[in-house]
């Protein structure tokens, strides 16, 4: 029973310049987890469990702080228990809308 999805996002800290390789081997450690995920260029979106999702950004810091002396994350939370699939769904919503056909208002121009 999935129940949660994390948006998550680490920034190491004083390691130097570069910051994409430490925030790729994070990604990498998603990504082998099994959980359904998705990256993008602020957050990384992962589904499940929560102590399986929280132990998940835990080795992710963990990783990251290999390479960097402090490790800043940001996390947001949707936490429905008894949920699943959300993390396609919710997309898969948003896209159905956009495809529908808009109304709009009169004084608007209209394409």
């Amino acid at each position: 029973m999935t129940g949660m999805i994390a948006a998550f996002s680490i920034t190491p800290l004083g390691g130097g310049d570069s910051v994409g390789a430490s925030v790729a081997e994070a990604v990498r450690l998603v990504r082998q987890s099994g959980l359904p995920n998705e990256t993008n260029a602020m957050f990384t979106n992962v589904e499940g469990e929560w102590d399986e999702v929280m132990s998940l950004i835990r080795a992710c810091v963990m990783k990251v702080g290999e390479t960097a002396p402090r490790v800043s994350l940001v996390i947001k939370i949707d936490h429905r228990p008894g949920v699943t699939g959300a993390l396609r769904r919710k997309v898969e919503s948003v896209e159905r809308q956009l495809a529908a056909p808009m109304d709009l208002p009169a004084d608007l121009p209209q394409p």
